[in-house]
């Protein structure tokens, strides 16, 4: 009775998701290059100014929704970031878009021979550029507060603005 009843309820859930399925889905995969500036007070006070680049890939919903997961990696605060955004599209002429959106994820980076992995969140804002039909690019501006705090060192936040090309399929 117990199988039956699980069958019922994902065939219900099933039937009853369909027209969510209904949305245009564009998947794409990209790179990106930046600046990055880590704000860091404290013990280990240093320049915070680096070279960031990134891999990134997601889908585009009905032309004005983007999700996307980012790993970055920054080689001055050793920095590996996994993140997930969504993004607003505006299309404000034929091939371009400005977007603005949201980011959570995780940092792990090493100051001073400390390491730790801490929550990160923010913003961004930028414009994208649709290339032809597979290839887009944009210009992306990220604030992003951070949680590290070791031995009187403190990350407070990053700032990047990265230059990415993606590739959809």
């Amino acid at each position: 009775m117990k199988k039956l009843a699980m069958i019922s309820t994902l065939t219900l859930a099933a039937v009853a998701a369909t027209p969510a399925f209904a949305v245009s889905t564009d998947w794409f995969v990209g790179a990106g290059v930046g600046y990055q500036e880590d704000s860091i007070k404290g013990a280990n006070d240093q320049n915070g100014e680096d070279v960031a680049v990134q891999l990134r890939g997601g889908a585009i919903l009905n032309d004005h929704h983007r999700l996307m997961g980012t790993y970055s990696y920054m080689d001055k605060s050793e920095q590996n970031m996994f993140l997930a955004s969504y993004d607003y599209l505006m299309p404000v002429a034929q091939k371009v878009n400005l977007f603005a959106g949201v980011s959570a994820g995780v940092a792990d980076s090493e100051i001073g021979n400390e390491s730790a992995t801490d929550f990160v969140w923010g913003g961004q804002v930028g414009a994208m550029y649709q290339i032809n039909e597979q290839w887009s690019t944009d210009l992306t501006y990220r604030y992003l507060e951070q949680d590290y705090e070791e031995h009187q060192t403190k990350l407070e936040n990053s700032q990047q603005l990265m230059w990415s090309v993606d590739y959809k399929f």
